[in-house]
């Protein structure tokens, strides 16, 4: 399992994870066979949310990936690779060293003759070469290419014709969790997972996204106006947890609204995806800013806004017909103000088109798991 976490303070890249490994392991199951699994990915330091016999762990480091006595000594080993990409890095939007180590992870798997298999993920973009080129011939050369979004199966028609390429969903929506007990009434119960990534710039007044809202005065008057409803909960949710990296840790976002504003609930850290989940799940409205904190609210069934700052939110929640998200472009800040306002309070509608995408998702995650079933008895054959 290749560009996987075990460990992140981002729990969007533990989702896919802990996703993935369930739906391997049913897979697994289908095809009467006991998987072993070598997840490969960064160097982590935090504590690690999957710990099992059957799981080993490999830290990417330039040393590793370049030694004889590294990944291509423990490629050897594998009968299949699951490539990830961390769920959005197989792109060009990142900086070049994450590129090439995502295509040369992708290609040496391929010349040591492994089936590849490219796991639910966002396709690029890919705007330059050659960039672009080396992409395609990862994707073209990989046993199956799955896109979680229709956007991406565009640029897979584009920069990789021929590619055995199938749209399914993220693997997050299968996540699993403790969901909450059902509580007898109260107040309405609101959530605000905030990307202290999208406040720090917005902050900084460096919108290198693009946005056409402003995300720190769009999150202020959405307080506010909650805070101000009689009856209403407001709890802070972050998800993303970590102090080294203080322009992205959602809890320090969360610490500083928090003085900001004493009336909101700041949840403390998680221990992991699974445990944000089925926290949020206890909630009856969500507001995120990360996208995978938002995954976990409409596969619990919460009414959701998205607030999106890339293509990846309007890519899955498009292929979910699921209109209720800020687009990064195209509603300025009142605009999107009042937009999450009108969703709280038709959030019964929201509730009914979460329902309608629900069997879109569950489509999706089975086409994966079976196609996961024949190529693992493919590969052991």
């Amino acid at each position: 399992m290749l560009w996987h976490s075990v460990a992140a303070g981002n729990f969007g890249v533990g989702a896919l994870t802990v996703g993935n490994l369930a739906l391997a392991r049913a897979a697994a199951a289908r095809a009467s066979m006991v998987p072993e699994f070598t997840v490969f990915g960064p160097v982590e330091r935090g504590t690690p949310y999957v710990a099992a016999p059957d799981v080993a762990l490999r830290s990417i480091t330039r040393r590793y990936l370049l030694g004889t006595a590294g990944y291509r000594a423990d490629l050897k080993n594998l009968d299949i690779m699951l490539d990830i990409s961390a769920g959005d890095s197989f792109g060009d939007i990142y900086a070049e060293k994450r590129f090439a180590y995502m295509v040369l992870t992708k290609a040496l798997a391929i010349r040591a003759g492994l089936p590849l298999i490219l796991s639910p993920q966002t396709i690029g973009p890919f705007s330059r070469q050659p960039h672009t080129m080396a992409a395609g011939w990862v994707c073209r050369r990989s046993a199956q290419v799955f896109a979680r979004d229709p956007i991406s199966m565009e640029v897979l028609a584009r920069i990789a014709p021929g590619a055995r390429a199938t749209q399914v969903v993220d693997v997050a929506f299968a996540l699993p969790f403790d969901r909450a007990p059902a509580r007898g009434g109260g107040p309405v119960r609101v959530g605000l997972n905030v990307s202290r990534l999208l406040m720090h710039r917005a902050v900084a007044g460096n919108n290198v996204y693009g946005l056409s809202y402003d995300y720190a005065a769009l999150t202020r008057a959405i307080i506010t106006a909650f805070l101000a409803m009689p009856d209403v909960e407001v709890h802070l949710v972050p998800h993303v947890v970590a102090p080294g990296q203080p322009y992205d840790d959602d809890g320090a976002a969360a610490d500083a609204l928090k003085a900001e504003f004493p009336a909101l609930v700041r949840h403390p850290d998680f221990a992991g995806p699974s445990d944000a989940k089925g926290f949020i799940s206890s909630l009856d409205f969500l507001v995120g800013g990360r996208m995978h904190a938002t995954i976990g609210a409409y596969s619990a069934g919460v009414p959701v806004v998205p607030v999106s700052y890339s293509r990846k939110f309007e890519g899955l929640y498009g292929g979910l017909d699921y209109p209720w998200f800020v687009p990064s472009k195209g509603m300025d800040t009142d605009t999107a103000i009042a937009f999450v306002l009108d969703a709280f309070a038709r959030r019964a509608e929201l509730a009914t088109a979460i329902t309608r995408g629900t069997p879109v998702i569950a489509a999706g995650l089975e086409t994966y798991t079976a196609a996961l079933a024949r190529e693992f008895a493919a590969a052991a054959a």
